[in-house]
C-alpha cells in the first residue's frame, strides 16, 4: 500500500508575495492542506494562515482548517493537535500529498511544532520549508540591520519581568520581544528613548501594517497579538 507525503510549509509573516518559490508550489500540488486559527471564548473563529492562502487562489475543497482557543491552557489544544493529528495520519495513509502551513516561519513559536513531535514519533515522511519570521520582517521594513559583525541578539517570548527585560538589554546588543500584548507594563517600565532605539511593528505584511519607533506612540494602541518589538542600545 502505497503512503503519503507531509510537507510543512512557511508562509511568511502576511504578504502573500513572501512565501518561497518552493512553498507556493507544493501548495499549488497537495491533496490537502492544513491550517491553524483562532478559536475565541464566543465561537468566533479566525485565521491568519487562510487569510494568506485565499490570496494564492488554490481548491477551496483541499483547506481544512485546526482551530484552537485563545488562551495558555494547553487542555483544548492537546486534543485538537491529536484529532488533526489523526486526521492527517489518515490522509497520510490513504497515500495522499499534505501541507501543513504556519505563518511566518514553521520553526519559530510555531504551532506546527507540535504537530511535527506527533508525525516524527510514526515515523513519517515530511519536509519542511523554511520562511521570513516577523522579526527578520520588521528589520526589512525599517531599513535597520538586525545585527553587524560580533553583535549578539536574543529573541524573547512574552517577556515576565522588567528585571528580565534589563538583563537581556545589558547583555545582548538587540532584544527581539514577541509575544507582548499582555506584557506591555514590563516592556514600558524598561524602555528609555534615550537609551534605546525602538522599533515596533504590528500586522505586518498586511493593509493593518503599522510601524513606529515612537514607545508613545505605542503606548496609546490596542496592542494585537501579531505585535513585536525590537529593542537596540543606543550606540555612543
Amino acid at each position: 500500500m502505497s503512503v503519503g507525503q507531509i510537507y510543512g510549509v512557511s508562509l511568511g509573516t502576511g504578504d502573500a508575495d513572501l512565501i518561497t518559490l518552493k512553498g507556493l508550489k507544493i501548495l499549488q500540488q497537495v491533496d490537502k492542506i492544513y491550517y491553524p486559527g483562532s478559536l475565541f471564548k464566543d465561537g468566533r473563529k479566525s485565521s491568519y494562515s487562510l487569510s494568506i492562502l485565499n490570496q494564492y487562489d488554490l481548491d477551496e475543497e483541499k483547506l481544512q482548517g485546526f482551530y484552537l482557543k485563545m488562551n495558555l491552557g494547553r487542555v483544548q489544544a492537546k486534543t485538537i493537535y491529536e484529532t488533526t493529528f489523526q486526521q492527517i495520519l489518515t490522509d497520510y495513509n490513504k497515500g495522499l500529498s499534505i501541507a501543513i502551513v504556519s505563518e511566518g516561519d514553521l520553526s519559530t513559536y510555531s504551532s506546527f511544532s507540535y504537530l511535527l513531535e506527533k508525525i516524527q514519533a510514526h515515523n513519517l515522511n515530511i519536509d519542511l520549508i523554511p520562511g521570513i519570521s516577523s522579526y527578520l520582517h520588521l528589520a526589512s521594513e525599517s531599513q535597520i540591520p538586525l545585527c553587524l559583525q560580533n553583535e549578539k541578539v536574543v529573541v524573547i517570548p512574552r517577556v515576565q519581568t522588567s528585571a528580565e527585560l534589563e538583563e537581556a538589554i545589558d547583555n545582548f546588543d538587540t532584544v527581539v520581544l514577541m509575544k507582548i500584548r499582555s506584557v506591555m507594563d514590563s516592556i514600558s517600565s524598561v524602555i528609555d528613548d534615550a537609551k534605546h532605539r525602538i522599533t515596533y511593528g504590528e500586522h505586518l505584511g498586511t493593509e493593518k501594517q503599522f510601524i513606529t519607533n515612537n514607545w508613545a506612540a505605542v503606548n496609546q494602541r490596542e496592542i494585537p497579538y501579531f505585535s513585536l518589538v525590537i529593542i537596540n542600545k543606543t550606540k555612543k
